[in-house]
């Protein structure tokens, strides 16, 4: 299987072979924002398989806390903690990337200072808390965040960061026509629309420019499309992917729930949303796909598909030992034993089962 051979990054990196565990929240983090002995086991037992794991999102800004036990990276205080989650990861082989987020109108009121949400717009988020519109000086300040935890995870030893810029988060409101109604320079055409998510992904390149080397690792994570009228289209991902694939990223990874899924409001009608990212994209440029992997002939079409890298998530949960067995010729189980949580934190199991058929056998 092409999947188990090497691939090497645009920046040259080497990863040992193309499977990448995908970022999951654990809800395992402590109070503090720290990390936590039942995460720091969630990640060694699932970083001996494959070339590269992304944890689970860590916010830049304290406004920003989207989940309870969320890991935190807004401030130094906090390097000590990746650290520890970057060497734990490392010691399996994977390269350690942290996924780097701000929740904006998801973030939570009872989980940030003095509840205040904020976001593009004065916008509910899915939880129905209303989030105040950020001032244009917040906002350049929210692009420094990003930066900030940038160093922070380069101190930290990571081997790289994410830039989640997926799943409704701030980023995408951003984007999005749907959550951005902005009149300043941040907001109001789809190309002012670009403005954060580009300002963004400059400073994250920048921060690396001046305090790592060139083989720390920085990729970008995206949603294609919404399904509001005035959100997100493939006609739009089309043109953020044209800006961004003109920085120096080393991948780009599309954020799916199934690597069959296809295109619902596209000027080419109905494709398939990965091979479509493949055509947008220059060719030197990976992409990872992801989303209801559980067999090796599921990561074998969404190979085909177009996906450099595929994205393993459910499929670790259920068998964190998946890239090992599979190369082994083993079989491998595609529904969970609930009396077996495979060194889950106990909060993320609990969140598993009360979420009934997002993992089979729960």
């Amino acid at each position: 299987m092409t999947l188990f051979q090497p691939f090497t990054l645009p920046n040259g990196v080497s990863l040992r072979n193309r499977f990448v565990m995908a970022p999951m929240t654990t809800y395992a983090g402590l109070d503090n924002g720290d990390v936590s002995n039942e995460e720091l086991t969630y990640y060694r037992e699932r970083a001996n398989g494959v070339g590269m794991l992304i944890t689970a999102c860590a916010h830049v800004a304290a406004n920003g806390q989207a989940f309870p036990g969320q890991i935190a990276a807004h401030d130094d205080a906090f390097i000590p903690s990746l650290r520890r989650i970057a060497q734990t990861i490392q010691q399996g082989g994977a390269k350690a990337v942290l996924q780097i987020h701000h929740g904006g109108r998801q973030a939570r009121k009872a989980l940030v200072p003095n509840e205040d949400i904020v976001s593009a717009s004065a916008v509910v988020g899915s939880h129905g808390e209303l989030a105040r519109e950020a001032t244009t000086a917040e906002v350049d300040a929210l692009v420094d965040a990003y930066a900030q935890a940038t160093r922070r995870a380069i101190t930290a030893g990571f081997d790289g960061v994410e830039i989640h810029g997926a799943n409704t988060y701030l980023i995408q409101q951003f984007f999005s026509g749907f959550t951005n109604k902005r009149t300043d320079k941040y907001g109001g055409t789809l190309e002012k629309r670009l403005t954060f998510p580009l300002a963004v992904a400059e400073a994250v390149l920048n921060m690396k420019k001046a305090h790592a080397s060139e083989d720390f690792i920085i990729g970008y994570r995206f949603s294609p499309e919404e399904a509001e009228d005035d959100g997100i289209t493939m006609d739009d991902t089309a043109v953020l992917l044209a800006r961004l694939q003109q920085l120096p990223l080393d991948y780009m990874h599309i954020s799916l729930g199934d690597y069959r899924s296809t295109t619902h409001r596209y000027v080419k009608g109905e494709v398939n949303r990965i091979r479509e990212v493949r055509a947008l994209l220059r060719d030197d440029l990976p992409i990872i796909g992801v989303g209801s992997i559980y067999e090796a002939h599921d990561a074998e079409e969404a190979h085909a598909l177009g996906a450099d890298f595929v994205a393993l998530g459910r499929a670790l949960l259920i068998e964190p030992q998946w890239v090992e067995k599979v190369k082994a010729g083993e079989g491998v189980a595609t529904t969970m034993d609930a009396s077996n949580p495979q060194a889950i934190p106990p909060k993320m199991f609990d969140m598993l089962r009360s979420h009934a058929g997002w993992i089979p056998g729960l």
